[in-house]
């Protein structure tokens, strides 16, 4: 279920150098925003938990997961060169797999490793806050993935759509709206973070076994939806 050739093809095409400039743009300044907060308020737990809840989870982690899920697939789909990948004797479920798994391998080392660094330099982890944070970049980040993954596959605007969710749905209508809460990446990661973290510094809508639930359920069945949609798409390059 995976392929080696079909995973350095992918790797290559999302760590070009510009896609790579702007996979790389976010963590940085999500890195010298906590340098300044450091140097300006000092080490303070709730600080901590803001800079990494309001900037790394609901915004950092969602755009990165949307360049690299769609830019997995989407750009094979939209020049045709997919064609070359269908022809060969692959199986459908082994090409989404293996760009699922380098998908969510690029989205955790542009987010989940800035976080980590970040919640050090903000607080040093106290009460487990740089950790926490980190567990949930790392959980959301295999939701992102296959998510946007999908929508690679069934859109030739994935870029637009998933940048939709993950700026309108999830950092604005998720903090306005109670219901837009419990169906949100962000949120159910967030429960995975206040399972870890120390007090009430971290808070979710959704309880850990629901968020668990949902964040299984979405990833596999985003990740078969997808493969589903490939065979379509090789069915119809076929007539």
């Amino acid at each position: 279920m995976y392929d080696p050739t079909v995973a350095r093809l992918t790797y290559r095409a999302l760590l070009g150098r510009r896609r790579a400039l702007i996979l790389g743009a976010l963590p940085l300044l999500l890195i010298v925003i906590s340098v300044a907060v450091r140097a300006l308020t000092g080490a303070d737990d709730q600080t901590a938990s803001d800079v990494l809840g309001g900037f790394a989870l609901a915004t950092m982690v969602p755009i990165i997961g949307v360049i690299a899920g769609t830019g997995a697939i989407g750009p094979e789909i939209d020049d045709g060169s997919v064609v070359y990948l269908l022809s060969k004797p692959l199986k459908r479920p082994t090409i989404i797999l293996t760009k699922l798994i380098v998908a969510i391998v690029v989205t955790m080392v542009f987010s989940a490793v800035p976080t980590l660094i970040a919640g050090l330099i903000l607080n040093g982890n106290g009460q487990q806050i740089a950790v926490a944070f980190t567990v949930a970049a790392l959980v959301s980040s295999i939701a992102y993935s296959a998510l946007f993954l999908l929508l690679g596959t069934v859109s030739r605007h994935a870029v637009v759509f998933g940048l939709v969710y993950a700026l309108v749905w999830e950092a604005l209508l998720g903090s306005l709206v109670p219901g837009a809460r419990t169906l949100s990446v962000q949120q159910w990661s967030l429960a995975v973070a206040h399972k870890m973290a120390g007090g009430d510094l971290v808070t979710s809508d959704v309880g850990l076994p629901t968020a668990t639930v949902l964040l299984v359920a979405v990833t596999v069945l985003a990740t078969w939806y997808a493969g589903q949609k490939l065979r379509s798409l090789t069915l119809a390059g076929e007539e």
